[in-house]
């Protein structure tokens, strides 16, 4: 990792959190980057490997908040600019440039300005949007990764073809993308201009329930997608936009599927166990739902059910052998994931160093780090 970057996380770690930052739960955690035992043993050899890989094909972090560029910019007031301190996406930019990262979907969060902590569900939206509040705010962040990619600390990804040109090019393609529909509110044509905008994938529900359908970690309101969520997917569909269903209840993901006329996916969840049913997870049938018609699951290294690196690979693996090689991404979740057990892009290359160590073809690795988002990617309209 970067000194300067060592500097900003650990600044950011050290502040004073407040309930108000929703994504400062376990703080040292979440932000810091992970220095201890990897729980798997990579030879020089294999870790060579890795680096070797990265230059030939490319990979894709398809969920991810480089520096939580999201926090950039907000009112000076604002307790979560106040409690978070300031984002560091540039050096995040620069490590993943540098670590052969050939695109990455920067994940802006719509319901940020309602999230809260809560002692028995974890995070959730402690209220409801005031009028055009989600839309300014989309705005805002917006703004924020088209700064990003003016400085040239990115390139804009707006397509395969960016992505692949990015490959080991010292920038990484910056898709845009957004957590949570709610800043489409009830206007149908904001899907248009989000394409228009350059986004290209909208995580459709996050921790708000809102417009759009029912999210895990709530109690359904809707049993599902609302009417208006149906139209959003299929506006979606129409516009080239990506569905990502991560967050989404079993119900809304059902629905969306019936519903969707292209592949879908789910950017950032792992399967239950037998011991491990958090609500964040997903069971083999609602991923399923997802992969029997071209999906993707994108598998997230966190701290639920996982307590180290090697736990995540194995994660991956599992995953793998449930729904297909063909089915399988990597979604971090950086730098906003809850207790991550990999949360440094200079380390970029453990990834396919682990997979191909583990005894994955250099073609089922290639798949598994980049080449099933693109496909599914290529596979939308625009």
């Amino acid at each position: 990792m970067t000194t300067r970057r060592r500097l900003l996380i650990a600044a950011a770690a050290g502040a004073t959190l407040t309930p108000a930052l929703a994504f400062a739960q376990e703080a040292g955690e979440m932000f810091a980057a992970q220095t201890g035992d990897l729980g798997i043993v990579l030879s020089p050899e294999q870790l060579a490997a890795g680096t070797a890989f990265l230059r030939k094909h490319a990979s894709v972090d398809i969920h991810c908040h480089p520096g939580r560029f999201f926090l950039r910019d907000l009112p000076a007031d604002s307790p979560l600019a106040r409690a978070a301190g300031a984002p560091f996406e540039d050096a995040v930019a620069a490590d993943m440039g540098e670590s052969c990262v050939s695109g990455a979907l920067f994940a802006s969060v719509a319901d940020l300005p309602l999230l809260e902590l809560s002692a028995t569900t974890g995070l959730r939206a402690g209220r409801e949007f005031l009028p055009g509040e989600a839309w300014r705010d989309y705005r805002r962040q917006l703004a924020v990764l088209e700064a990003l990619v003016g400085s040239g600390s990115v390139s804009r990804g707006l397509d395969v073809a960016d992505i692949d040109t990015a490959r080991c090019s010292g920038k990484t393609a910056c898709v845009f993308s957004v957590e949570g529909g709610d800043f489409i509110e009830d206007r149908l044509e904001r899907v248009a201009q989000a394409h228009r905008d350059g986004v290209r994938a909208i995580t459709i529900v996050h921790f708000h329930t809102n417009q759009i359908g029912d999210p895990q970690t709530e109690a359904p309101r809707w049993n599902g997608l609302t009417p208006l969520g149906r139209d959003i997917v299929r506006a979606m569909n129409q516009a080239g936009i990506l569905v990502d269903l991560a967050h989404a209840s079993f119900d809304t993901t059902k629905q969306a599927a019936e519903v969707s006329d292209r592949p879908m996916m789910i950017s950032h969840t792992n399967l239950q166990t037998p011991d491990n049913r958090h609500p964040r997870l997903v069971s083999l049938e609602h991923a399923r739902l997802v992969t029997e018609s071209g999906g993707i699951v994108g598998s997230v290294p966190w701290g639920i059910g996982q307590r180290s690196f090697g736990d995540w690979i194995e994660a991956i693996l599992g995953l793998i052998e449930a729904v297909g090689v063909d089915h399988v991404a990597v979604g971090t979740d950086m730098d906003a994931n809850f207790r991550p057990v990999f949360a440094d892009y200079s380390r970029w290359g453990l990834i396919p160093a682990a997979l191909l160590a583990r005894g994955l073809t250099e073609e089922e690795t290639a798949k598994v780090v980049g080449g099933n988002f693109l496909r599914l990617m290529a596979a939308q309209r625009g």
